[in-house]
Formats: C-alpha cells, structure tokens, sequence
C-alpha cells in the first residue's frame, strides 16, 4: 500500500510543486509567502517515500522520509513534523527527514493520522518548502478473533416442514479491515447438527437438510476469517433449534375394553375409573374431549367429563345405583382431538372408540318396610289375640331373608309373618292412640336393622254407666204446679264418654 499526499496551500495563490512520481519529479511553480510575483524554479519541491506503518509492530522503526529537492545534505534545512501523533506516536529527523514510529499502532482504534511538514532554512528560519499535509496509514494484519453477533440463538421450527426450510441465520463480525486482504472476509461451517441442518458458507444461513428425528437440536456452527484458510482464527456459536408441534396424531385407546367396579351405595357423583387415550402430539394439539353412548336401557346413569391436567377421560357416577335392579353397564366411550389438522390426517383419525364396563358391587342393606308408616283401628272392647294388622319388611340383598320384629308390650307380633295381635285389654278412655314402633333385624350377616312406626286408634264403644255427680236433697214447695221447676237445680249426671262418644242418657224417677 502506498501512502499518499493531500496539500492544503497556505498562499494567496496555487502554487503546484514538484511530487516524484514512481521516481520522476513533476514541475511545478514556487512562490514564497505574501509574494505577488510567480517565481520560477524548474525540478523544485517535497520528495516523498512510502508512508504506511503495519499495526501492532512494538519495535520502533523508519516508514518513510520527507525531502525537500533543496537540501543538498549539508544540513541546512530543517524538517519540522506536526499533526495527529506528532512527537507521541511519529517522530522525524529534523536533518534527514526521516519519520520513525515511537510505539506501537492499532489499526482498530486509528486507521490513519493527518500530519503536517515543513522545511526551514535553519539559518533564516524561512521555509524553503510550503507547508504541506499528508496521511500515514496503518495497515491492518489479522489480529481480531470474529465475534457472533444477538446471541444465544433459539429458534423453532414446526415439524414435518419440508427440507430446504429456513431455520434461522447467526452473524459475525470481525473488526479487522475488510478492504485489505482476506483479514475480515468470514467463512460459516456447521460443526454439530449435521446431516438434519446447514449453513450456507458466505451467509450463516441455517437450513433444515433432511427430516430432523428428535424434538430439539443443538446446532453448533463455526466462523472463520481469512477465508477459511489455514492461520486464520475462528469461533463458534450454538443454535438451539425446537420442532414445534403440529396436530399430526389422533388419540388412541389402550385397550379395548375398560372394566370398573362400583358399590351399589356409593354416591351420586362419586368418581367410577378414568380412561386414557394417548396423543402423540404435545400442548394444544393433544387435547381431547370425552363423550359417551348410553348404555341398553339408556338410563344415563352416568356422565364423563376430561381431566384438563392429566387429559383423561373421568368417569362419574350421575345417579344411584342399586344392584338388586341393574348389576352391570355397558356402554361405549369416544375420544375426540378438540383442533384436527386435515392438512395432516383425515378427520376420521382424530377420533377413537373403547367400551366401557361397570360391575355393580351388592353392599349389605338393613331390613325394608314395604311401607312407612303403618295406621290401623282397633275397638277399645277387642278381645287379646285380636289381629291389629299386619307388616311386612324385607331383606334385598338376600331372597326370603328371615327378620325378626319386636313391639309394645300391648301388642305382640309374630316374628315370622310380620302379624300384630292384641296381648293386653284397651280402654279408649285411657288411651285412645297407640304409638308403636317396630324394628326389623337382619338373623344373619351383620344383623342390619330398621324401624317403622305403627299408629294404632281406639276406637269408643259404649261400655260406660251414667252416674250421679253427688248425691242430692231436692224439695218441693206446697202448692207448686205440674211442670214447674223448683230450687234447687235437677240432679246433674256425668259419664266417661269423651266428646264425640255415646253421652246421651235419660234420668227416671
């Protein structure tokens, strides 16, 4: 690279000057500062060498030399350096010139400084050269490492895309200069992920190559400079690549047949079994909603709803069971993907069928009146072994289960059949109602038991004599007619009859 020559004139008028080119010395015009007249000079002017300095060179050293065609070497003139880095970075040899570097240089922090010459004649102080200004160059060598550029990459694609998809694209940079050589010129390779993905060399553009085989990938992918070539430096970048999901499986049952067993006394609500179909998809593309068929009788006795956690089908008990009516249910269960994808399967796939079977268990139940509760009437006169009445309680779970009834000491009930007989004398004027309670207990099993109650009336019959209240004392005055009453009051008489009994009499004398 060879450095180059910007002049400013500091004159009321251009003056050119004599510049060698590739060894000859151009003509030019000179004129001194504050002159009205052109002077001529033939071959007169700055004579320049190569100015450039390679970066990151610690040893000082000569890049060039400023000459005038005036000095003659007998150190008459004097060469004074000024500008960008003057003294600090440049330094040059008042007698020859010479410019030396003071340290070392790097092109990434400064590319180039702007300085300016001048020669002096060293007795008159007067230039003998216009002040001229010029630029030193640091040339670039391959010092910087290329960096990837918005890391970490994560990216995803959907599965199933077809080969050639782009993937993502990873960028690096290099600080060296790419105008000069192949310091800064990057070359992408893949180091890990082949042969599901690859990098196209100039662009680190990713691309799916074959169908990839797993859910997520760790695509490493390598930068180099210097065009890949041997010396260069180099880096690596990781690309985290996820297939996402695409609804492109239909749930699918297990089994054929699902069998669950459910006491008869279990309540509404209660949760049977649970179901599953699986779905080889994930998130939203595996979620399904259960429904089902009634069974034979179409009783809907029970319901299904999904379990939003766990996607499965949740058997619930709607209504109450009782195995001495229904022992079992059949019926079939159908799971269906809630968002099918026809782009992947027919629609008929997103659906599956199973059937379902529930065993109703017998649990032990007390004794049953066959009615709750019992009235009946009975005449106060009714003479002992009189039949009140019958009950009758059985056992469900076992067929003509014996039981045994007890009840009121005024009644007696026979242990067999259930018929109530009259053991003790009623007075209805005693007690008109009789409250009785039975209890039927199980003679086998865990002697289960239960009560009915028995309302007994008694009815009034006529079996009470009138009576006088006191005895009386009554008079009668001399003279007193037929028909008239007399002090005191007639006799009053009472009887046991209550209201709506037999209380009519007559009173004789």
């Amino acid at each position: 690279v060879t450095a180059y020559l910007l002049i400013k004139q500091h004159f009321k008028t251009i003056i050119p000057f004599n510049l060698p080119c590739r060894g000859g010395v151009l003509d030019g015009t000179r004129l001194t500062r504050g002159d009205t007249h052109v002077h001529r000079r033939l071959k007169r002017g700055w004579i320049w060498k190569q100015l450039f300095v390679p970066e990151e060179d610690p040893t000082p050293r000569v890049i060039g030399q400023l000459k005038s065609d005036y000095d003659k070497g007998d150190f008459t003139i004097k060469y004074i350096l000024s500008g960008e880095g003057a003294g600090e970075v440049f330094a040059i040899d008042e007698y020859t010139g010479e410019i030396r570097t003071v340290q070392k240089l790097d092109r990434e922090e400064k590319a180039f400084y702007i300085l300016q010459a001048e020669a002096l004649n060293r007795l008159s102080e007067e230039p003998v050269e216009p002040q001229s200004e010029f630029i030193i160059k640091v040339q670039d060598i391959n010092d910087n490492v290329p960096q990837f550029q918005n890391e970490p990459y994560v990216t995803s694609i959907p599965e199933m895309s077809p080969v050639g998809t782009t993937v993502a694209q990873v960028t690096a940079t290099d600080a060296d200069d790419p105008m000069f050589g192949n310091n800064a010129k990057l070359i992408y390779s893949i180091l890990q992920g082949e042969p599901y993905f690859s990098v196209e060399p100039k662009t680190g553009v990713i691309r799916e190559s074959t169908t990839p085989a797993r859910e997520q990938y760790l695509v490493v992918v390598q930068v180099k400079d210097m065009l890949g070539l041997s010396g260069g430096f180099s880096a690596s970048t990781t690309v985290t690549v996820t297939l996402s999901d695409v609804n492109d499986n239909g749930p699918i049952f297990q089994h054929h047949l699902y069998t669950f067993a459910v006491p008869e006394n279990a309540e509404v609500g209660t949760t049977v079994g649970r179901i599953l179909a699986v779905d080889g998809d994930a998130g939203i593309n595996a979620k399904m909603t259960y429904s089902l068929e009634d069974d034979l009788e179409e009783s809907a006795t029970f319901i299904i709803h999904t379990d939003p956690g766990t996607q499965e089908g949740v058997l619930v008990l709607a209504k109450p069971l009782d195995y001495e009516t229904k022992r079992r249910f059949v019926m079939a269960a159908e799971a269906l993907n809630e968002h099918p994808d026809e782009r992947f399967l027919p629609l008929h796939e997103f659906t599956d069928r199973t059937t379902l079977k529930v065993v109703v268990e017998d649990v032990d139940e007390p004794p049953l009146f066959l009615q709750q509760p019992y009235e009946w009437k009975i005449p106060e006169n009714a003479a002992l072994g009189t039949v009140v009445g019958n009950v009758s309680a059985r056992d469900t779970d076992i067929v003509d289960s014996p039981i045994r009834s007890d009840s009121a000491k005024a009644f007696k009930i026979d242990p067999h059949n259930g018929t109530v007989t009259l053991v003790k004398a009623l007075d209805r004027e005693t007690v008109d109602w009789h409250n009785v309670t039975i209890t039927a207990t199980e003679t086998c099993k865990l002697h289960l038991s239960s009560s009915s109650v028995v309302f007994i009336r008694v009815l009034d019959v006529n079996d009470n004599v009138p009576q006088l209240a006191h005895d009386y004392q009554p008079f009668i005055c001399e003279g007193t007619q037929a028909g008239e009453v007399s002090p005191p009051s007639p006799p009053s008489l009472t009887g046991r009859q209550k209201r709506g009994g037999n209380t009519s009499f007559t009173i004789r004398f």
